[in-house]
């Protein structure tokens, strides 16, 4: 049987946040791999010398991810959006900022870039499988204009982003769905993964934030976190040529966990 061609080779590709040495890290030394001319946006640059350019770029600052992708320029064919901060690191509106306000706000800057074909993946998170009790609620922070409507939205709900991590994590899935109609219209997909428990330097800081009886009790039925190179397989599924017909999905990649607590076989235990 012949090996599936995911269509990387030669592609120019954007990673958010692919500097640290978690997911995007993992997907970025995958591109190049691959043969893609790929583009690293964030604070930190890669530890790793895999061939990636680098663009240093504050990843709440519109101005300056606008000018990161001016300064490449284009066609890009795939963006990436690996952006993600947990809410002990940052306030409750940087961290809604970042995950979701400003990854949007860097989608909307590529896209003119992006050919009939290219594709868009983020990485949101199992964090946000409650999206759709809260659609009704997100849908104006969803729908509002630019980062600054985002911003202002946010600025005037901060009982809705009490919760900050999964208040953005579930708005990246929904605006994943919604933001899907009009970008097919382009030719251009849009979808996201839904990690679980994934084995990366942010780890820690989960642990901090919910409890180690909380994290050590975490129902996975298949026995153990992700890899970061496991999620950044489905990533790259994603983006490809592969799943041309895939879009508007929001792909849940936690072992196991959510199909079983919805189908009521798993309980999730309570963080501290």
């Amino acid at each position: 049987m012949a090996s599936i061609d995911l269509g990387y080779e030669g592609s120019r590709v954007i990673v958010s946040g692919g500097g640290g040495a978690g997911m995007g890290a993992a997907l970025v030394a995958k591109l190049t791999a691959l043969g893609a001319e790929v583009h690293v946006l964030d604070l930190k640059a890669p530890d790793t010398d895999t061939g990636a350019v680098f663009h240093a770029t504050d990843l709440k600052d519109p101005e300056a991810m606008t000018a990161a992708v001016a300064e490449i320029g284009g066609p890009v064919t795939h963006l990436f959006n690996c952006v993600g901060v947990p809410s002990n690191r940052t306030s409750n509106l940087d961290t809604v900022l970042i995950n979701f306000v400003g990854v949007r706000h860097l989608t909307e800057a590529v896209v003119p870039y992006i050919q009939p074909g290219g594709s868009v993946t983020t990485i949101a998170s199992q964090a946000g499988s409650g999206w759709m009790r809260n659609v009704e609620t997100l849908l104006p922070l969803v729908r509002s204009e630019g980062f600054d409507g985002g911003r202002e939205w946010c600025e005037k709900h901060p009982d809705e982003i009490a919760h900050a991590y999964v208040t953005s994590k579930e708005a990246a899935v929904i605006w994943t769905q919604y933001a899907a109609v009009a970008l097919g219209e382009k030719g251009i997909r849009l979808n996201c993964t839904m990690p679980g428990p994934t084995i990366t330097p942010m780890t820690a800081e989960f642990e901090a934030a919910v409890g180690k009886d909380f994290w050590d009790s975490f129902p996975i039925p298949l026995g153990r976190p992700a890899t970061p190179e496991e999620q950044a397989n489905v990533l790259l599924f994603l983006g490809s040529s592969a799943a041309s017909c895939v879009t508007g999905a929001p792909v849940i990649t936690d072992g196991g966990t959510m199909g079983g607590v919805f189908t009521g076989l798993l309980e999730m235990p309570f963080p501290n």
